[in-house]
């Protein structure tokens, strides 16, 4: 059977967790994904370990295989030509750069739309591409304490814990699949590309669920309570 996103080509430029667990899913779908990486090391994950296997960290490989690498310096003009080469061809472009990165480089969506009008351009970052916070690094710890769940997380005696995963960047990575795979829904009927803008805080607040419905309800903050659950039982 062919899977879905078959002759479909991505342009990766992410890096960390966010952008490449996105593309790595379309990967999985059956898109082609051509992930582009900085020629003094690559992705930063390539480093993240112990455990390495055979020169290759866990944390890297856990997030991007199916995809073709190659290494560019996107400072350099002939790096931008093969780029916009790229883009001509392909379907979808995902980054993960401070807002306004891929701006100076020439590779910013109104760059794009004019060499691909059918492009999928999506941007993840840490607080969205306007307003006071955008150029703030978004750490998915400082996004987990920003976002209300580290205040939810761990003993009701003590301090806030973390989740024990990155999950604000695997929540907006999975936002961002969910919203490219709309616009490519959505170019079907319309035949034109669209702008896809994910931010992780965004995306953190929006677990509170319950939580916040509770708060907006009541007007009382919740509190950590460990395993116990605050509306339902049998919980602990």
């Amino acid at each position: 059977m062919k899977k879905p996103l078959e002759g479909i080509r991505v342009i990766d430029l992410s890096r960390l967790l966010a952008g490449p667990l996105c593309t790595m899913t379309l990967g999985d779908f059956g898109a082609e994904i051509i992930k582009i990486e900085n020629p003094k090391g690559g992705d930063d994950t390539r480093a993240f370990g112990p455990p390495f296997f055979e020169g290759e960290s866990a944390y890297y490989l856990s997030i991007n295989r199916n995809k073709k690498s190659i290494t560019l310096n996107l400072k350099e003009e002939r790096a931008k030509k093969i780029v916009r080469e790229l883009i001509s061809k392909s379907d979808v472009l995902v980054e993960n750069f401070r807002p306004g990165t891929c701006e100076k480089l020439g590779l910013g969506y109104q760059d794009v739309m004019k060499l691909n009008p059918k492009m999928i351009y999506c941007s993840i970052s840490g607080f969205g591409q306007t307003g006071p916070e955008k150029l703030r690094p978004g750490y998915d710890l400082v996004v987990q304490g920003m976002g209300g769940i580290m205040d939810l997380t761990g003993d009701p005696e003590g301090s806030p814990y973390k989740v024990g995963v990155s999950q604000a960047d695997l929540l907006s990575g999975i936002y961002a699949l969910q919203g490219i795979l709309l616009a490519l829904y959505a170019r079907e009927k319309t035949g034109k590309g669209q702008y896809v803008d994910v931010s992780m805080l965004d995306g953190q607040i929006s677990l509170l669920t319950f939580q916040a419905g509770i708060y907006f309800m009541t007007g009382k903050a919740p509190k950590i309570k460990g395993n116990q659950h605050p509306t339902i039982c049998p919980y602990e």
